[in-house]
C-alpha cells in the first residue's frame, strides 16, 4: 500500500470545470476526456489497470500507512479509526448486492454512529471489485413489498424507508458497479467520491419498478430536470465523468487512490468542531428541504448556541495561536 508521502505527489482529477493538482500545488487546465483516463497518478499510468480494492481499513502505527486485513463474515465491516468510522460493504461474491442482513446491518451500523459521541465522521465504501449492484431483488422483494420496518435503533440513510435520519455527515466512496439503490446512497449522503472506473446506472424502469430509494426526489435537485430523466427514464449506464458533470461525485480519483483519500477528507471532517458541523449540516438541509427562509430564520439561534460553546473558545484560541483547533464537542 502507498504511504501518506507518496500518495500527496498523486494527482487527483476533478470534473468537470476543475484541474490536475500537480506535486507542487500548481494548477494546469486540461480537457476533460484527457484527464479523466490520464490524470490519477504521478507515473502517467492508465487508471483502469490497478488492482481492485478488496480490503479493510484500521488505525495503523504509522498513521499515515492503511493496513490490510483478513475480510469478516459480517454483511458490513467496521473499523474505527480515531473519531471516524469506516463502514464496508462485505458481499464481494454478490458484487455487494444489498440482501436483507446487509439492509439491516448497514442501518444499525449507522444507528451506533449516531448515538457515539466519539464517531463525528462515517464514511462507507466497499471490499471488492464493486460498490454494489444493486439490490438482491430475489431476496428482497419480499421485505419490500410488505414495507420495510427497519430494526429497532436503526438509521435510514436513504430518508424514504421512516425513521430518523443522520445528524453527523456521511460519506461515500465508489468504485466498479454502484447501481440502484447504492447511487441513491450516494445521494442522500453529504459528500460522494468514486474511482474512474465507477459505472452507475438506475435501472429500475428496465426491471419494472421504479427507484424507491429517493432517487426521483434527490438526482432532479441535484443534476436538474433534464439530466435526471436522461438516466432515471432510460435506465441506462454511465461513467465517472457524466457522474461527476451530474454532481452525484465530488471528485474522481485512480482506483488505488479512492479509499486513501476519501479517508483523508473524511478525517478532515471528523477534525472539525462537531457542533458546528452538526449545526452546519441541519441548517443546509433545513433550507434543502423546508426553503430558505425557514433556515433563514433558525441560523440566529444557531449562531447564539454555538458562540456559547467550548469549542467556539477553543476556535477563537487556535486562531490567535496560529494552530489547529482541538474541539471537545462541548
Amino acid at each position: 500500500m502507498r504511504t501518506h508521502s507518496q500518495s500527496t505527489q498523486l494527482r487527483k482529477m476533478r470534473v468537470p470545470n476543475g484541474a490536475v493538482k500537480g506535486r507542487r500545488a500548481s494548477y494546469r487546465k486540461i480537457p476533460l476526456h484527457v484527464r479523466l483516463f490520464r490524470c490519477g497518478s504521478a507515473n502517467g499510468r492508465n487508471l483502469h489497470s490497478h488492482p481492485s480494492l478488496s480490503y479493510t481499513v484500521q488505525a495503523p502505527a504509522d498513521p499515515g500507512a492503511i493496513r490490510v486485513n483478513p475480510i469478516s463474515e459480517n454483511r458490513i465491516t467496521r473499523e474505527r479509526r480515531g473519531h471516524l468510522l469506516l463502514l464496508g460493504l462485505n458481499r464481494a461474491a454478490k458484487r455487494n448486492a444489498f440482501d436483507e442482513p446487509m439492509l439491516d446491518e448497514l442501518v444499525l451500523a449507522l444507528g451506533d454512529y449516531e448515538r457515539d459521541p466519539q464517531l463525528r465522521c462515517a464514511l462507507i465504501f466497499a471490499h471488492g471489485e464493486h460498490f454494489t449492484a444493486g439490490l438482491d431483488l430475489a431476496n428482497v422483494s419480499e421485505r419490500f413489498r410488505n414495507g420495510w420496518q427497519l430494526p429497532s435503533g436503526a438509521i435510514d440513510p436513504w430518508g424514504t424507508f421512516g425513521g430518523p435520519r443522520l445528524s453527523k455527515p456521511l460519506m461515500v466512496a465508489a468504485q466498479g458497479y454502484c447501481y440502484t439503490i447504492g447511487i441513491e446512497l450516494m445521494l442522500a449522503a453529504d459528500i460522494s467520491l468514486c474511482a474512474s472506473n465507477a459505472r452507475f446506472a438506475q435501472m429500475e424502469v428496465r426491471r419494472g419498478i421504479l427507484p424507491f430509494a429517493g432517487a426521483t426526489l434527490r438526482l432532479p435537485q441535484v443534476a436538474g430536470w433534464g439530466n435526471a430523466m436522461r438516466w432515471l427514464l432510460t435506465g441506462d449506464e454511465f461513467d465517472a465523468h457524466e457522474a461527476c458533470r451530474l454532481g452525484l461525485v465530488q471528485e474522481v480519483w485512480a482506483p488505488e487512490e479512492l479509499l486513501p483519500a476519501a479517508i483523508a477528507l473524511a478525517e478532515r471532517i471528523a477534525s472539525r468542531a462537531p457542533l458546528a458541523v452538526k449545526a452546519t449540516l441541519a441548517s443546509a438541509r433545513q433550507a434543502f428541504d423546508e426553503g430558505q427562509e425557514a433556515a433563514a430564520r433558525a441560523l440566529p439561534a444557531q449562531a447564539q448556541a454555538l458562540l456559547a460553546s467550548a469549542d467556539a473558545r477553543e476556535g477563537l484560541n487556535a486562531m490567535l495561536e496560529k494552530r489547529e483547533g482541538n474541539f471537545s464537542g462541548n
